[in-house]
């Protein structure tokens, strides 16, 4: 029987009902950050400064293994279209064999952060607590990978409204007890910096464990966890071969980014600081479009289950357009409204306010330059892991990132002297090539996916 093709007003409702869920959840996600960032800003700027970068150093290796919890979407839902149960579960399960494993892997060298943060050039005071901080939040990788393993699994399935309620819920919570820990309320100590790192591993205990126990009891038919030490070599040797590509390419971009902030760091701490600002404020409305990427990934892998290139096509026109939509509200605001959404972060009676709220208003403007092209690097990656092609996006954003990139960053900084700004305008450059040769990639393989 001909397949009759969805018209671009279903494809909407179809990516709205699917993406908004999973936008929110990803602000509510961010918003745990968010909190963070917001109260050590107000509770010191050098404990922002090393939130900042240790943030960024455990961000950078949490990335690398999520790929393969983000390779569980495409193949869970291309099985899910074909009503197929076992590889479902089979996806899944190795799914989480590769996020503990290599969340394992990767927590030793945090063990000596300081003298790694030293030995690149940070300042002694924000290496000595960004070491304080990663001695506890280390501990929340191999839960924080199964969280995101668990929702791929989920997201791919459409049970999407536990993904939000979930995430909501601990952000509250995370909320609650960094305000308890960080300054001392309510009869707790106060531990600072510390305290913004025992809320966040908490907080990630918790979302795994809701997450485990919805399995369990929403969606007992996959049977995720019954005999859960048993190998499946095929189905893990496919999950690490879609897997590492996706995070080798996340590495590629998020490493840009956390090497700007090593490069900020020589700058100085101001700078630091306000990079952490205006990183938070682009990373919000990333939140967004990383939404409508998930939701273009399982939609590309629906599509591709069914062997339909013309909803393929359509699906992705729809979530490419509602996304850049939204950059171009986000850039707008950017651009308008700088220094009030630098001020959100620092305390009035913060001695280096002004310097701050100056250089971070700067930044933002920039931020506001880069909203459509990374809403359109972010988009076309998603619908090519829904297509099953991440070898090649690897390649790409490698070249965007670091070949490009990160030179321009430290040439625009450091030869011409432009500091700060001149460093957030490489940035610019590496995910304006990515956008391009990302979005060329997607479009040149779409009409031949049958």
């Amino acid at each position: 029987m001909e397949r009759i093709a969805q018209s671009y007003p279903e494809h909407i409702r179809a990516v709205t009902k699917l993406g908004m869920p999973l936008i929110l959840s990803n602000v509510a996600q961010f918003a745990i950050h968010m909190t963070d960032t917001i109260m050590l800003g107000w509770y010191d700027v050098t404990a922002l400064a090393a939130s900042t970068i240790a943030s960024t150093m455990i961000f950078i290796v949490f990335i690398v293994g999520g790929g393969f919890a983000q390779a569980v979407t495409p193949l869970v839902a291309s099985a899910a279209e074909e009503n197929d149960e076992t590889q479902v579960r089979r996806v899944a399960r190795m799914g989480l064999w590769l996020s503990i494993f290599y969340g394992l892997a990767v927590m030793a060298p945090f063990f000596w952060a300081e003298d790694i943060l030293i030995a690149i050039g940070q300042d002694a005071d924000v290496a000595r607590l960004a070491h304080f901080y990663l001695q506890i939040t280390i501990w929340q990788m191999i839960p924080a990978l199964m969280v995101m393993t668990l929702k791929s699994f989920l997201a791919a399935l459409e049970h999407i409204s536990v993904l939000l309620w979930a995430t909501v819920g601990t952000a509250v919570l995370n909320a609650f007890v960094n305000y308890a820990l960080i300054f001392g309320n309510w009869g707790a100590p106060e531990l600072g910096i510390r305290g913004a790192a025992i809320a966040s591993v908490s907080v990630t205990i918790v979302a795994v464990i809701i997450l485990i126990v919805y399995t369990l009891r929403v969606l007992p038919q996959y049977h995720l966890f019954k005999n859960f030490w048993r190998s499946e070599r095929e189905i893990l040797h496919r999950v690490f071969m879609l897997g590492w590509p996706i995070g080798l390419t996340s590495l590629a971009e998020g490493g840009l980014f956390s090497a700007s902030a090593v490069m900020m760091g020589w700058i100085g701490p101001i700078e630091l600081a306000a990079h952490g600002i205006a990183i938070q404020l682009a990373s919000l409305t990333f939140m967004v479009h990383i939404g409508f990427s998930q939701a273009a990934t399982v939609r590309a892998g629906r599509a591709m289950g069914r062997k339909d290139p013309a909803s393929l096509r359509r699906g992705g026109i729809t979530a490419i357009g509602m996304s850049g939509v939204f950059a171009l509200v986000t850039s707008a605001l950017f651009m308008l409204f700088p220094e009030f959404l630098v001020s959100l972060f620092i305390d009035p009676d913060e001695p280096a306010r002004l310097t701050l709220l100056s250089v971070g208003a700067q930044l933002v403007a920039v931020a506001a330059l880069f909203q459509i092209v990374d809403a359109a690097q972010v988009l076309a990656l998603g619908l090519l892991r829904g297509v099953q092609d991440t070898a090649v996006p690897m390649v790409m954003a490698t070249i965007s990132y670091w070949i490009i990139g990160l030179p321009a960053s430290y040439a625009l900084a450091f030869w011409f002297g432009y500091g700060a700004l001149g460093l957030w305008f490489g940035l610019v450059a590496g995910l304006v090539v990515a956008s391009v040769l990302l979005m060329w990639r997607f479009w040149s393989r779409a009409p031949r996916i049958t």
